[in-house]
């Protein structure tokens, strides 16, 4: 009976230890966010071939896209801006996906980019408006990250759309360049750790990825130290 009664016991603590962490994650929807969008990073190069997967790409876009919404919502941002921006991003998406209208394609990677860097500006606002660093700001942080490469990646998007041959790669080096390649591509230079395999060739996709490595610089420079700054002050306090 003592043993069943401690098994009970330890399921029990178990449970609850469980409850309160999806408690922490609901308190923090940019930990959600960050955590679909690394989930996506390593989705993607699965689901980005045939058409079945790429309305697959689709839905999950639009789950990202609902999620930066309600990030949207809980900051200075208003929600129905973002919300009037990613409908048509995703109607026109549904409609090159279902009925393979290529001329959509510039109007929805615009669109998304716009939603994206919306929502990352609105996250920033959200970010500096504190004097104390908490930790939904600090997961903030890398959500905001990862909004600002999937902007810049859909930014390229649109520039191989309206000039095709702009990217340029070691393998197949005349073809088009895929979601993944460009999204690495753009992880590369929001970060400043190189830029791999995938090369800007023309005039204007060479500015946008000077704009990015630029906007990466500043975001580390003036976003994540002063966080560092304010996480360090508080634990001296």
């Amino acid at each position: 009976m003592g043993g069943s009664d401690e098994t009970t016991a330890t399921g029990k603590m178990i449970r609850f230890a469980h409850l309160r962490w999806l408690v922490r994650i609901i308190r923090h929807p940019s930990a959600i966010l960050l955590l679909v969008q690394l989930i996506g990073l390593l989705l993607y190069p699965f689901i980005e071939h045939t058409r079945p997967a790429r309305a697959l790409f689709g839905a999950f876009g639009v789950l990202v896209l609902g999620l930066a919404i309600s990030m949207v919502r809980r900051t200075r941002g208003r929600a129905w801006i973002s919300a009037c921006i990613a409908l048509p991003a995703v109607l026109f998406n549904v409609l090159d996906l279902t009925m393979d209208m290529p001329e959509l394609r510039p109007w929805w990677a615009a669109l998304e980019a716009m939603f994206y860097f919306y929502a990352a500006g609105c996250l920033i606002s959200y970010m500096l408006a504190d004097r104390r660093a908490t930790t939904d700001e600090l997961f903030a942080a890398g959500a905001t990250f990862t909004l600002l490469v999937w902007a810049f990646t859909y930014v390229f998007v649109l520039c191989q759309t309206l000039q095709p041959g702009c990217f340029s790669a070691a393998v197949d080096p005349h073809e088009a360049r895929s979601w993944t390649e460009l999204l690495f591509l753009s992880f590369a230079l929001l970060s400043s750790t190189g830029i791999g395999d995938v090369i800007p060739i023309t005039v204007h996709a060479r500015a946008v990825a000077s704009l990015e490595m630029f906007v990466g610089v500043m975001y580390v420079a003036l976003v994540v130290s002063r966080l560092i700054g304010l996480t360090l002050l508080r634990r001296g306090e």
